[in-house]
């Protein structure tokens, strides 16, 4: 058994460069490697080839994506969800799940083939939600919220129910009635055995590592490592997937579990890197490897109903579940439609349901294929739902319970911002200049000196909390490297970032991302801190009347002098650094304007 590095060297090119076509596209990564293998491998092309070497590092990237998976989602969510999140995950999983049942076993399939399918058609894609929310502005909304939510109670239940499945049925996919006994006590058993460690020795034992000064990347990286291999072994033998483990592995070594901010999110980039950037493409080649487009001549309508009742049965099943909590059913709709993409999770239940003999080949590709036109529907149907909501104003923008400003920046111009803000809750300025810094306190502000790069001195900062993040510093690359941190990391919903010096390339990104851009400002956020520390500054009040554009409003009133819209104030609640597109008429803005500085007398 040897491996041929020509061939793996070529798997990850194709992927590679596929899986970037596919991103640019507005997809998720996976799908643009899946077609890579049914292009380049033997479905079509035969240039790429499967081996057993190559097997088994597919299997052992799947393992450290589900734990990268698990590193991902914050236990504290899960609990806590929404009962509207809650509600779109029960309607949003066991509809599709049924109704994708019957249809394999009208069609002639196995208990067990309808179930994985049932379990396929009830997943969701959390990672290509995110991105769609990103790119549609929606991620201060209800909606996001209830769907990043719904995802991740869905994904979670349908690999326990997954887990479960496989332990009943044996490998011909019938049912063994007499195992289900055994099967439930050693699952029972497994989680309980898994939340004891995960809750009560993995603290004490991370404690005592620190203090025995092994605290460094890589021996936490491979602690890590064989922490998720001992879960994954340990879910084995309870007669669960491997993959289980992995996951709940992941969960338990997360940030705000165990492991500090910084170390978590250390190992979380070097984990993803790992599986997302080397071995799980090899997994979704080489699943590529197995699908057939013979699906379309002798399946053909197997594959139409599959894909039919997955997702009508997401939408309609959502919205049916989704009204007991008072949102109303259009907003279920549209919380279906945007639970409707299937990604990552599906495809390793499918390959592992092939690779145990429980679904057939023709399955197997049904679900790929099905997997790839649920979720192309998700940026159109949810762009239309969303306008749709919007129109009718029950588009609702959601806080997330959230509330106050970080600001980057102690300057003069952003104390000034910072005591207008204060009206909408705590308003926390980070700045590296102690005097800056000295002069806010002095002001009563709440100002802390450090490097808001430093996720520490951000966590100091109380950002976990916040819902309008500024990035007001001279710098556009530190702006933007600060906004990364805190949307990342922080996930603070509303990011707005100076941008006055940056060149093309770090807009579009910036854009790209969905800060919104501070482009109101006139001239140099230098210049506008030497004019107000030199008192060369006033302030001045307008009312918007009409569609009245803001910046000729005020050129028109003041001569085009230096002026700066600083807020607009909407029922006492301050907007900072109002835009054409968020004024309403009745809007009350508060902009400086410079004035002629004052000449010293002249002695005579």
């Amino acid at each position: 058994m040897e491996l041929s590095i020509l061939n793996l060297l070529f798997v990850l090119l194709a992927a590679l460069i596929a899986g970037n076509i596919s991103t640019r596209l507005g997809y998720p990564s996976i799908f643009g490697e899946l077609a890579a293998g049914i292009i380049l491998g033997p479905p079509i092309l035969g240039l790429l080839q499967a081996s057993e070497p190559l097997n088994i590092l597919a299997e052992v990237g799947v393992l450290l994506m589900m734990l990268y998976i698990g590193m991902e989602i914050d236990p504290k969510e899960l609990f806590k969800a929404s009962w509207a999140g809650m509600l779109a995950a029960i309607g949003g999983f066991i509809t599709p799940f049924v109704l994708a049942y019957f249809v394999v076993i009208w069609f002639g399939g196995t208990n067990a083939a309808g179930l994985f399918v049932g379990i396929a058609a009830g997943v969701t894609s959390l990672a290509t939600k995110s991105r769609i929310l990103v790119d549609l502005k929606l991620l201060n909304t209800r909606i996001a919220h209830v769907l990043m939510a719904g995802a991740l109670i869905s994904d979670t239940f349908a690999l326990i129910v997954f887990a479960a499945i496989i332990g009943i049925f044996d490998g011909s996919g019938g049912f063994s009635a007499s195992e289900l006994g055994l099967v439930a006590g050693k699952a029972v058993l497994f989680f309980a055995v898994v939340a004891v460690i995960g809750l009560y020795v993995f603290p004490p034992l991370w404690r005592r590592l620190t203090k025995a000064g092994l605290t460094g990347r890589t021996f936490n990286a491979t602690l890590v490592l064989l922490i998720a291999l001992l879960f994954a072994e340990m879910a084995h033998l309870a007669g669960l997937h491997e993959i289980l483990g992995a996951f709940l592995a992941g969960l338990f070594l997360r940030e705000g579990t165990v492991l500090e901010p910084k170390l978590s999110h250390q190992l979380n980039d070097l984990v993803h890197d790992v599986s997302i950037g080397f071995l799980a493409p090899i997994f979704f080649v080489t699943a590529g490897f197995q699908v057939s487009l013979e699906v379309f001549q002798t399946s053909l309508l197997l594959l139409i109903a599959v894909t039919v009742v997955a997702t009508v049965g997401k939408i309609v099943g959502t919205a049916v579940f989704y009204l007991p909590s008072g949102y109303g059913w259009r907003e279920g709709v549209t919380v279906g439609a945007g639970m409707n993409g299937r990604g990552a999770v599906e495809i390793i239940i499918a390959q592992i349901g092939l690779g145990l003999g429980i679904i057939t080949p023709e399955i197997f590709s049904v679900l790929v294929f099905m997997a790839i036109f649920t979720t192309a529907t998700v940026p159109i149907f949810l762009k239309w739902t969303t306008e749709w909501l919007d129109r009718r104003g029950e588009l609702v923008r959601s806080t997330e319970d959230r509330r106050g400003v970080l600001i980057l920046g102690a300057a003069p111009l952003a104390r000034l911002l910072a005591h207008h803000l204060a009206k909408q809750g705590p308003v926390v300025l980070i700045d590296t200049n102690q005097y800056n810094c000295e002069m806010a306190i002095e002001e009563g502000l709440n100002a802390i000196q450090g490097d808001a790069l430093d996720e520490d001195i951000l966590q100091d900062a109380d950002a976990e909390t916040m819902r309008t993040f500024l990035a007001l510093t001279p710098n556009p690359e530190v702006n933007v490297l600060a906004a990364n941190i805190v949307r990342d990391v922080f996930s603070i919903p509303d990011v707005k970032v100076l941008l006055s010096h940056a060149n093309n390339l770090l807009r579009r990104s910036a854009e790209r991302q969905g800060f919104t851009p501070i482009d109101s400002m006139s001239e140099d956020i230098i210049a506008w801190d030497q004019w107000i520390e030199h008192g060369e500054v006033t302030s001045i009040e307008v009312t918007i009347e009409g569609q009245q554009d803001i910046r000729s409003l005020l050129d028109e009133l003041h001569g085009g002098s230096d002026i700066l819209a600083l807020v607009a104030e909407r029922d006492n609640f301050p907007v900072p650094f109002p835009s054409q597109d968020i004024v309403e008429e009745g809007d009350q803005i508060v902009a400086l304007k410079r004035t002629e500085p004052v000449s010293p007398p002249t002695s005579s």
